[in-house]
């Protein structure tokens, strides 16, 4: 068949057939400061590392959503801020940034 469709795989965040390394980077990093942030904040003790760790996932997941390209990218990004901003509001009532 000469017209064959050249379909992505289902789990990308490049769904428009380019590669986007630094966007994709990004919302790794989000990802991930989410996550921690998020599972941390639960722990009073934890206080610092979810507080940090929320605080520069919000603005990586925000940076991110600056220079997103793809919806998929924006989606996984949502879903990184809001766990970064509940992990960063949980530490900072438990503690702070600084100690108590």
């Amino acid at each position: 068949m000469a017209q064959t469709v050249r379909r992505t795989p289902p789990f990308t965040l490049n769904t428009d057939g380019h590669a986007h390394p630094k966007e994709n980077a990004l919302v790794g990093v989000a990802a991930v400061l989410g996550l921690v942030a998020f599972v941390t904040a639960f722990f009073h003790n934890m206080h610092l590392i979810s507080s940090w760790t929320g605080l520069f996932g919000i603005l990586v997941g925000f940076w991110g959503q600056f220079v997103s390209v793809t919806t998929a990218e924006r989606f996984v990004l949502m879903i990184s801020i809001g766990a970064a901003a509940v992990g960063f509001y949980l530490g900072v009532a438990h503690g702070g940034l600084w100690g108590a």
